[in-house]
């Protein structure tokens, strides 16, 4: 019976250390992943920061003809005026008594928000 279980000890032993050999390498290669993802992950982001900080690059210009049609630029919306600006002026209509108390504190309740 000894002879029997040394086979089976021996194979026991090979299969462990093979499982075991085997997590190892398993386990080397899901930190070199996560190393390599968190490198790409950093490269990513300091692009990000660099291409946001120039201006974007123009390419040359749209070829006419073949069915392009050119797009006209959308127009930008015209610069209002600024808060402070809204502000004196319901100022100076309340104290030349254009604007009551009541309409001048609505008006401005209005503007704030």
């Amino acid at each position: 019976m000894i002879r029997r279980r040394r086979p089976l000890l021996r194979a026991a032993a090979v299969g462990g250390g093979a499982y075991l050999a085997g997590k190892h390498v398993a386990n080397r290669q899901a930190e070199a992943q996560a190393a390599e993802d968190d490198q790409n992950a950093r490269l990513d982001s300091l692009e990000q920061q660099q291409y946001g900080s120039y201006p974007p690059q123009q390419g040359y210009p749209p070829q006419q003809g073949y069915g392009y049609q050119e797009q006209a630029p959308p127009p930008e919306p015209a610069a209002g005026p600024s808060m402070m600006d809204q502000l004196t002026q319901l100022a100076d209509l309340h104290k030349q008594g254009i604007l009551s108390d009541d309409e001048f504190a609505a008006a401005k309740a209005k503007l704030l928000g």
